[in-house]
């Protein structure tokens, strides 16, 4: 296909009771991968709604062959061109709604609002008859135009339409409504919606905006239509703008917003360009203060009921329940794990109890429940040091567990900040222990994440760590190779193992204290789990506040200390790495704690 090719793009959908969806996804995602079709299908219970692009003969035969789909016989396309293929894959996707409302009762098969005819509003309008003309599209959508005199919803998402409703004024109660959207889909639930609220005269544009673009232009329209494909905008006559649409902020873009200097492609637009380091310094304080309000108080000091699951490895085949739930966490005790099983906390994966003596087979799933589960407290004084569109770098505090595990689901950076950045979910791409504090590198989506994680692997991220460790190192810089072991042992932890990882860690005596203990500087060069802690105890000079890296080679009984227990005095530093987006070097720096002030 080329460039010079006339694409067909259709947009339709139906609202009718569906069944047999997943055999009904397979089939339709290999007609149209076999008719190179891109776009998306959405398929629910209540019904199909799609964006298709293509040749016309392909697309017009994925038309008739949905047809012949008992409820979609009258699917009514609306079409327009392009010269170039406005979608990058072909999705169809099963969905509890093929349009997110998430009220319950409104049910446009059943029943919807009387249909307006783009050709009757536009008579309407011509004669000046009072109505209200009623966008019920999302902010950035009428952003690039509507029709002249509208009242705009101002929403960010259709699920937010219920409560932009409940504010309109009551007399609008008794007034002639025109409810209008891209193309019609939204107004199936808007226009209904809005008679169970009260409304007594509410009409939905049939075929929406575009339908009303096909049949009558731009008669009492301003602007152009945002569509949802690579197209970002199409005037009164369907064809594609100038209009493009910010990486960043994802805010539609008109050729004025792309000759404003603010806008950087990739980078920035008009709509998110940050001005000055005191804006930055806001939005980071923004941060915080989100931060403290999900952390206060801490999400796992509410006592809730959890449910811990358990997938039975190859080697607990044939085991009793209880040995294979001690084989995978042996730090909790057999004597617990028998204790729980005869209180009926071990389920099979359906929350069937099973008893002590129950045998797993591989591959099986359990789940152990605790009821009123509250997790110890932890510090969530989370610091964020940068952010942009591609990254987030934090100052971590500690104690703080990055991920799930053991005592804490809730109490961990990773639930807080899901909840603080929602509907982002920030991406670890490299680790630090719960006690350990210091500079912490995010990731805002998976694909920055690609980017970065790679740097870790191929040795390209510098690490720098600050540590005060039990006595003075013979030397003021010194080098540590001892292999560490490959698989955890008691408490989680590594050792010093003969033919284990390779391991090399670089470090350099900052300050040599009266009190016995010096400062010293480490660069890991390898990263393997608890390499600084564990290189420095095998030297003999243990990280102060160490709990399970003891003197003499021995080993403690503490994995994630406690808020009131003397800190472990490991500290990241600093960390340089190559910025995904800019490609440039970048070096950032967490405040040194108190315990390593020079």
């Amino acid at each position: 296909m080329t460039a010079t090719d006339s694409i067909t793009n259709i947009s339709c959908y139906k609202f009718a009771p569906l069944s047999g969806l997943k055999e009904l996804r397979a089939r339709l995602l290999a007609f149209c991968k076999e008719r190179s079709l891109k776009g998306t299908i959405l398929l629910s219970e209540e019904g199909i709604n799609m964006f298709i692009a293509g040749l016309r003969d392909d697309v017009d035969a994925l038309v008739d062959d949905l047809r012949r789909i008992p409820g979609l016989e009258g699917l009514k396309p609306k079409y327009s061109l392009s010269a170039e293929q406005p979608f990058r894959r072909m999705l169809v996707r099963i969905k509890k709604e093929i349009i997110a409302f998430g009220v319950d009762g409104i049910e446009p098969a059943k029943y919807t609002s009387p249909r307006l005819e783009p050709k009757m509003l536009k008579q309407w309008l011509d004669e000046g008859r009072p109505v209200i003309l009623y966008d019920t599209r999302n902010d950035y959508e009428v952003k690039l135009g509507t029709f002249k005199g509208a009242l705009v919803a101002g929403i960010d998402s259709f699920r937010d339409f219920p409560a932009a409703v409940a504010k309109l004024p009551p007399e609008l109660k008794k007034a002639e409504v025109v409810s209008f959207c891209t193309g019609g889909i939204r107004c199936e639930k808007a226009a209904p919606f809005m008679e169970r609220a009260g409304f007594e005269h509410v009409w939905q544009l049939e075929g929406g905006i575009l339908k009303y673009f096909e049949e009558c232009g731009g008669a009492h329209y301003d602007g152009e239509l945002f569509v949802f494909d690579q197209r970002v905008g199409v005037d009164p006559a369907l064809s594609e703008t100038d209009s493009a649409q910010c990486f960043v902020c994802q805010t539609p873009l008109t050729a004025e917003d792309q000759a404003d200097s603010r806008y950087v492609a990739h980078v920035s637009c008009p709509y998110c360009f940050k001005t000055s380091e005191q804006q930055q310094r806001e939005q980071i304080e923004q941060r915080h203060a989100a931060i403290r309000a999900a952390s206060t108080p801490l999400p796992g000091s509410v006592p809730y009921d959890h449910e811990r699951p358990l997938h039975i490895p190859a080697a607990c085949d044939h085991k009793t329940v209880v040995d294979a739930f001690d084989h995978v966490m042996p730090h909790i005790g057999r004597e617990v794990w028998l204790q729980t099983a005869q209180n009926g906390r071990l389920t099979d994966k359906d929350g069937k109890p099973v008893t002590a003596d129950h045998i797993v087979r591989a591959g099986e799933h359990y789940l152990h429940h605790t009821p009123a589960m509250r997790e110890p407290d932890v510090n969530a004084d989370i610091r964020v040091l940068f952010e942009d569109e591609a990254i987030l770098v934090l100052n971590k505090p500690a104690p703080l567990p990055v991920h799930v595990g053991g005592r804490f689901n809730r109490n961990t950076l990773q639930y807080i900040l899901d909840l603080v950045w929602h509907p982002l979910r920030p991406r670890t791409v490299h680790r630090l222990d719960a006690n350990t504090t210091g500079v912490m590198l995010l990731c805002k989506t998976q694909h920055f994440a690609r980017l970065v994680q790679p740097q870790f692997e191929r040795g390209e991220v510098e690490k720098v760590y600050l540590a005060r460790v039990q006595g003075h190192p013979a030397q003021d810089e010194f080098i540590c190779d001892a292999p560490v072991s490959a698989e955890a042992g008691k408490l989680g932890g590594r050792s010093v193992e003969e033919g284990g990882l390779e391991a090399r860690t670089e470090f350099r005596v900052l300050q040599r204290d009266a009190d016995g203990t010096a400062l010293v500087e480490a660069r890991p060069i390898t990263g393997r789990t608890n390499q600084i802690r564990i290189h420095l105890w095998h030297l003999g000079h243990p990280i102060v506040g160490d709990a399970a890296y003891l003197p003499d080679g021995k080993v403690g009984e503490t994995q994630t200390l406690a808020v009131t227990d003397p800190p472990l005095c490991l500290h990241a530093w600093k960390l340089s790495f190559t910025h995904p987006l800019t490609k440039q070097r970048v070096t950032l720096e967490a405040e040194r704690p108190q315990w390593a002030a020079l």
